[in-house]
């Protein structure tokens, strides 16, 4: 099916299941711990062996010799596999840094070896017997040091990330009032509490993975490359993966290190990841260094706004992308984004929870923020004044829908803005200084497309398989809705299958794609099948209405049973017209803090977020979303930081508990509100994904809040209290 024109009347108009809130059907498994993730599938594969990865204790160099001896002789060692005694593989999609195989090293904690034993612990044990010798080098491991000889990085078609319209120097130059503010955000990684899992085993030239990985279809051709096997040879399989947040998007070592362990010893081998090789052997989110310059009227009007990115990566390779929602927010007819990339030979980065505007937001909404105060303007008529009629970026673009204004005001009513002190570090509560913020969020609504096959049982129940992947998003239960509104069947009579490679192709869980894409995907194979039970009975199936069992026509009524066993597939691909439009998701994030006035200690009070997302398909797992994003951009505000030791190329605190993230107590009341919008323009079901949105803006409402609550702007995320503490306000003045 293509998707080739905006959405007209149709069944999910009048859903009776589609929409409505409803519990997880996986959420039993999760609950009573029988989920069954990676590397607890004891059963898929006889005979299971352990596999320990080594990871490169230098982060440039080479490995100029490795003993084994002492580690092939140790108790219980069945086989090794190491780097120098194996050529380098191929790489794959998105992978920057070599994963396995000879003597050169790009990073600290690079695959160098992998023992496999009968045992973890004899395995562990064996490991710490290798006896390697290197040859280091001298590297580049401080992004401010590297940013001046940054490049600019490649955006689409290879060409130079740097984008112009007008003249933004004159424009700014002449500027009533201008902001100029440099905001700088530190490395993260994605801290999912699985780390990467994976059991393999061949039967021949046949290779099994079960692994915990968000994309299944390209984890299947990227092992095919990497191992330089025919992907019709290769099996992924992942139903549970437990986090990934863009950390499982593709291929890393350990699935590699299963596969040669396995290949090895002659027989099915697991291997996990050891917490400091999550965060210094996959991949991690690239800090940045912002550059933010805006030139407004003095009624508020923007008329000049630049916005430029420096971040680093392995061999200059792609960066952070930190300019990507500010074309899209705000009007102002003259405007600069560029995109700089510095090497580094620090591990990888690569895509985590909303690449780009996640950290974006941080400097573009503290940078809009503190434009309001140079203006003696109120933060949210500032950005309701600069609410743009097309695309600002890409004027000749329009909106699909977009509704941002609504949620700003809706927000405010909802929050109580109007009681927010306009000058800061004027609100106290006790021995609080109490503070409000606000940050409006942009995402955009990408569509892949999107595969599934959709069977009719003979006892009426209908089973939907396809690739997709459920990283704690809710796949299962809202793929079951489409299938049970589209073939009129209680939710109930619905089972979901997913992330088998066996399964027809899907768009996979990324990019906030997956929702919208793998739900219009089932609804492709489930018209299908209602066109082919139409043909077996001697109806129209698009003109039938399906519900309660049964199919209505104009004359009689049949029972879905009479069709018998059936199965049709099918896939959702959208057609050339979406590129006229700009579909994205929006969000008005509102935050309250409160600072003590003795120690400094922040505090969140509460948080809102009101989204503009289209149809919402489920509005309790996507109100999670929403806030398990604005948890991580708390995280990211206020206390996420990998340390870069910037003598030896390396995370420092590469565990969780070194890597701090929020906890329970500090989040305490969150509110999400969905507006009833539609976007014909998006998928057939009017829908757009809200995975990534609820990241994008929250850290910035809580730093423009911190500033509301003390009158202290800090710049440098996270907002660590050594970089506010000295500069609150004297005690004998409050």
């Amino acid at each position: 099916m293509e998707f080739n024109a905006p959405a007209g009347t149709n069944l999910f108009d009048k859903s009776r299941i589609v929409g409505k809130p409803t519990p997880r059907i996986d959420g039993p498994l999760k609950t009573t711990g029988t989920a069954p993730y990676a590397y607890e599938r004891h059963d898929v594969a006889p005979n299971q062996a352990y596999g320990y990865v080594v990871g490169a204790a230098i982060s440039k160099g080479r490995i100029v010799s490795m003993d084994l001896s002492e580690a092939r002789s140790a108790p219980g060692v069945i086989a090794i596999v190491a780097a120098p005694e194996t050529q380098p593989l191929g790489k794959a999609r998105s992978n920057i840094a070599p994963l396995f195989g000879g003597d050169e090293i790009a990073h600290y904690h690079q695959a160098i070896a992998c023992v496999v034993a009968e045992t973890f612990e004899q395995a562990r044990s064996a490991a710490g017997l290798i006896r390697t010798v290197y040859g280091r080098e001298e590297g580049a491991f401080d992004l401010a040091a590297a940013a001046p000889a940054a490049g600019l990085a490649k955006g689409r078609g290879g060409k130079p990330d740097r984008k112009l319209r007008g003249d933004f120097e004159a424009a700014f130059a002449v500027a009533p009032v201008k902001l100029d503010a440099q905001y700088t955000t530190p490395d993260e990684t994605h801290a999912m509490m699985e780390p990467h899992a994976t059991i393999a085993a061949w039967h021949g030239d046949q290779l099994t993975l079960w692994t915990s990985n968000q994309m299944i279809d390209w984890a299947k051709s990227s092992m095919a490359q990497i191992l330089d096997m025919k992907p019709e040879n290769v099996r992924i399989d992942s139903p549970f993966i437990g986090g990934g947040f863009g950390g499982k998007l593709f291929i890393r070592s350990d699935a590699v290190m299963a596969a040669l362990g396995a290949k090895a010893a002659g027989r099915p081998v697991k291997v996990t990841l050891q917490r400091p090789l999550v965060v210094n052997n996959t991949t991690h989110r690239h800090a940045t260094i912002q550059r933010l310059r805006i030139g407004a009227e003095r009624d508020g009007r923007i008329t000049a706004i630049a916005h430029e990115n420096w971040s680093g990566n392995l061999y200059g390779s792609e960066g952070e992308d930190g300019t990507l929602q500010t074309p899209k927010l705000y009007s102002g007819e003259n405007r600069l984004t560029a995109n700089y990339v510095a090497a580094l030979d620090l591990p990888e980065g690569n895509a985590m929870r909303a690449p780009g505007e996640a950290v974006g937001h941080l400097a573009l909404e503290a940078a809009m923020d503190e434009l309001a105060e140079l203006l003696d303007m109120d933060p949210v008529e500032l950005r309701i004044r600069n609410e743009p009629q097309s695309v600002p970026g890409t004027p000749d673009k329009k909106f699909s829908d977009r509704n941002l204004v609504r949620c700003l005001r809706d927000g405010a009513e909802r929050f109580g803005w109007s009681r927010r002190a306009t000058k800061p570090g004027q609100v106290r509560d006790g021995r609080w200084l109490v503070g409000m913020g606000v940050a409006a969020g942009y995402r955009g609504g990408p569509v892949q497309k999107s595969g599934a096959r959709v069977r009719l049982e003979t006892d009426g129940r209908i089973t939907v398989e396809t690739d997709m992947t459920d990283i704690g998003t809710g796949s299962y239960t809202i793929i079951a809705q489409t299938a049970a509104e589209t073939m009129g069947v209680p939710l109930e009579q619905v089972t979901v299958k997913l992330g088998d490679s066996r399964f027809p192709a899907s768009a996979g869980s990324g990019g906030q794609w997956g929702a919208a894409s793998s739900t219009a995907g089932t609804y492709a194979a489930c018209v299908s099948l209602r066109r082919a039970i139409g043909e077996k009975l001697g109806f129209n199936g698009d003109t039938a209405t399906f519900a309660d069992s049964r199919i209505h026509l104009s004359n009689r009524t049949i029972p879905l049973t009479d069709a018998g066993s059936m199965a049709a597939e099918d896939q959702i691909t959208f057609g050339e017209f979406k590129r006229e439009y700009d579909v994205g998701t929006y969000a008005a994030h509102f935050c309250e803090v409160g600072v003590d006035v003795f120690t400094g200690e922040t505090r969140i009070r509460r948080m809102l977020a009101v989204c503009d997302a289209g149809r919402i398909l489920n509005p309790l797992s996507a109100r999670s979303q929403v806030i398990g994003g604005m948890v991580m951009a708390t995280g990211a505000a206020l206390m996420e930081e990998l340390a870069v030791d910037k003598r030896f190329g390396f995370f420092v605190n590469h565990d969780l508990a070194g890597y701090e993230v929020p906890v329970h107590a500090d989040i305490p009341h969150q509110e999400v509100v969905f507006l009833e919008t539609e976007d014909p323009i998006a998928s057939p079901l009017k829908a757009k994904g809200v995975g990534e949105l609820g990241i994008c803006g929250p850290g910035a409402a809580l730093a423009n809040a911190l500033y509301n609550a003390t009158g202290v702007r800090v710049r440098d995320y996270p907002i660590t209290l050594d970089k506010y503490l000295d500069e609150l306000p004297d005690l004998a003045t409050i």
